[in-house]
């Protein structure tokens, strides 16, 4: 009798850590809606039934890709809202965008405002999706700006969701704008610029 087992499947012939680099980089470049299956598995090295059975369809792909995105280039935000005062998160998010966005050794922009900007019905999914992303950072923020109000380094006048807003806008606008600029200093003095509108620390002396 032969005891022998017969391994259930075959194994995966490529790394899922690299092939979700190489999907991340192709959303990043083209779009959701830009970024054909062609496109895709060229880049990752695999066929159309790996794909699939890797990482489902082209939205749940592209919904790991942004995971993937957000822990490795959206950390200036998430390290800002560690900093003890409302000034240095709203700096350190405006620099930290300003320089990440305009890196030259990755697509520029952010992939979560570019990422879907135009979608097809069949896009909506992924569209609501990043909406969501951007609402959960809004709302990040605005929490972030209150306990400063209660911690007394920023004035009460102050709102914090118009000052959350601001933030926001000005690091979205920045992203767009870092795709065709080719210049990352004056991408950062934009930040600067933007900065000084931003209200000052409360001197606690």
């Amino acid at each position: 009798m032969n005891t022998s087992t017969t391994p259930v499947g075959r194994p995966r012939a490529f790394d899922l850590d690299t092939a979700l680099e190489k999907a991340l980089e192709v959303f990043w470049q083209k779009g959701y809606e830009g970024a054909s299956l062609p496109d895709l598995t060229a880049a990752m090295g695999i066929n159309k039934p790996s794909l699939y059975a890797a990482f489902g369809n082209k939205e749940q792909l592209f919904l790991k890709a942004i995971e993937r995105y957000e822990q490795q280039h959206a950390q200036f935000f998430y390290g800002a809202l560690e900093l003890p005062t409302a000034y240095q998160v709203a700096e350190q998010i405006l620099l930290g965008a300003a320089r990440e966005h305009a890196k030259a050794e990755h697509p520029r922009g952010c992939l979560v405002v570019q990422g879907a900007l135009a979608c097809s019905d069949d896009g909506q999914g992924v569209k609501q999706a990043l909406i969501e992303r951007r609402r959960q950072s809004f709302e990040q923020l605005v929490q972030r700006f209150v306990r400063a109000q209660q911690q007394g380094d920023l004035a009460t006048e102050h709102d914090p969701k118009v000052l959350a807003g601001y933030i926001l806008t000005v690091i979205q606008g920045i992203a767009v704008q870092s795709t065709s600029c080719q210049c990352p200093q004056l991408i950062e003095q934009i930040a600067r610029q933007a900065l000084t509108a931003f209200p000052p620390t409360i001197d606690a002396g």
